[in-house]
């Protein structure tokens, strides 16, 4: 009935514009063309109309009333400004219906008017429910069970699924074949197809198999020195990933290098709690003796050795006794070393330590000899993964140790510099003349 309506008015509308022109003294053949422009600028004016009223007056008042309600999903809608595709949904669907009215007496042009108007509908109809996926992203990012997962990698394929879709359904409207056709056309052309949207379904394979098997989150703090990428991932989608270096810089590394290219997630490491320690500090090996008696009660005096010294020192006597060997030469037997002891005093002292994690892997050992001295490698977990933290803990501990070493009687390795070499001169020169000649000899020796 309301369709009647609608045509009874158009049919009204033509009748008084035809009589006004007849009247006015033009002739029939003039008055079909005036009649057409005078509709067609009535329409697009109306149209205009209609367009400002919908995006300055509804829509205004759609969003404020959004903006006061109690509801928050609402406020995205306003914030994306999803509904200003309807201002233009709105005078393409009148011109559309008004179409075949206007064009009446001219029959050519009103189908490619139709063609033309159902393609901008399509297109349009495209932006508004990209707008609304807009939203939805907008809506799962919130929720914390997608924070870490990979969200607009998914929508952006959808929203690529949705372009080719509406690019066929634009071409079948304005070419009038069906669908089906084009479709049968694209596949025909897979290999250029695969050429131009390489990147984009490398893309989307390596998206799928990272989430599938959970490689790379947003947050997660990757390296990967091929790209001199070292810092936490900020954005994922189809095509790229971004990570923010410690130096505040971005990297962009396309998706598919995470499944082609080796790179190190410390996500399991910030998972565990602990961050791990390991360093080596190196001692002059021309330092490292016997422990004396003398020395031994030395070490019973510290906290952490007392007990460790009296037990192995009773285990050393018992097996040299039971040998029968001679004990007043050291190297007779078993015997402590000060580098021996040392290294338990290390072990001791982390285990006593109270930012170091105790149920992992807690260690002192001692590394290859080398041009640099004896590597002791001090290998442990703290109970902090956060940077600043982490490097605290781990520099008060090698303090500790650096000014631990000379009660041992060791020194830590290190190159002679340019000093040394003066002192070691000036104390030459200081030396008396028969020592001299005596340091000379025993040298040349």
């Amino acid at each position: 009935m309301e369709e009647q309506r609608h045509y009874i008015l158009m049919d009204y509308i033509e009748k008084w514009v035809e009589t006004m022109l007849l009247e006015s003294g033009v002739s029939h053949e003039t008055e079909i063309y005036l009649r057409l422009l005078i509709l067609l600028f009535g329409t697009l004016f109306l149209a205009g109309l209609v367009y400002l009223i919908t995006k300055k007056i509804v829509i205004h008042y759609i969003y404020k009333a959004f903006r006061k309600s109690p509801i928050s999903w609402d406020d995205v809608l306003a914030d994306q400004q999803v509904f200003n595709h309807v201002a233009h949904l709105l005078p393409a669907i009148l011109i559309r219906e008004l179409t075949q009215s206007i064009f009446r007496d001219f029959d050519y042009w009103s189908p490619i008017v139709i063609k033309i108007t159902d393609a901008y509908l399509a297109i349009v109809t495209l932006l508004l429910v990209l707008a609304f996926l807009k939203v939805i992203e907008f809506g799962f990012s919130k929720k914390e069970a997608f924070q870490d997962k990979p969200l607009t990698s998914y929508f952006q394929l959808i929203r690529i699924i949705l372009y080719i879709a509406t690019a066929i359904m634009v071409l079948s409207i304005l070419m009038g074949r069906s669908p089906i056709y084009f479709l049968s056309a694209f596949g025909a052309m897979t290999a250029i197809l695969m050429l131009v949207f390489k990147d984009t379904i490398l893309g989307l394979v390596a998206s799928v198999q990272m989430s599938a098997n959970d490689m790379v989150r947003v947050g997660d703090w990757v390296e990967m020195p091929n790209f001199n990428a070292d810092g936490d991932v900020v954005a994922m989608n189809l095509n790229t990933v971004k990570v923010q270096n410690w130096d505040k810089t971005i990297t962009t590394i396309p998706t598919y290098y995470f499944i082609t290219n080796s790179f190190k997630n410390w996500r399991g490491m910030v998972e565990s709690g602990g961050r791990r320690i390991k360093r080596s500090i190196f001692i002059n090996s021309q330092t490292v003796k016997f422990v004396d008696p003398e020395k031994r009660e030395f070490f019973k005096r510290f906290h952490l050795l007392s007990e460790f010294i009296e037990k192995r020192q009773k285990e050393i006597e018992e097996y040299n006794l039971s040998k029968k060997l001679d004990q007043d030469i050291l190297i007779n037997g078993r015997r402590m070393t000060n580098i021996g002891v040392f290294r338990y005093y290390l072990e001791a002292y982390l285990r006593h330590h109270p930012h170091i994690r105790q149920d992992m892997t807690i260690m002192v050992r001692q590394m290859p000899v080398g041009d640099d001295g004896i590597p002791m490698e001090i290998y442990c977990f703290t109970d902090t993964t956060k940077w600043g933290e982490y490097e605290a803990i781990q520099s008060d501990i090698f303090d500790h140790i650096l000014a631990s070493v000379k009660f041992f009687d060791l020194e830590v390795f290190q190159e002679p510099t340019g000093n040394d070499f003066i002192r070691a001169a000036e104390k030459f020169r200081e030396m008396p003349q028969s020592k001299k000649s005596l340091e000379i000899k025993n040298h040349d020796n």
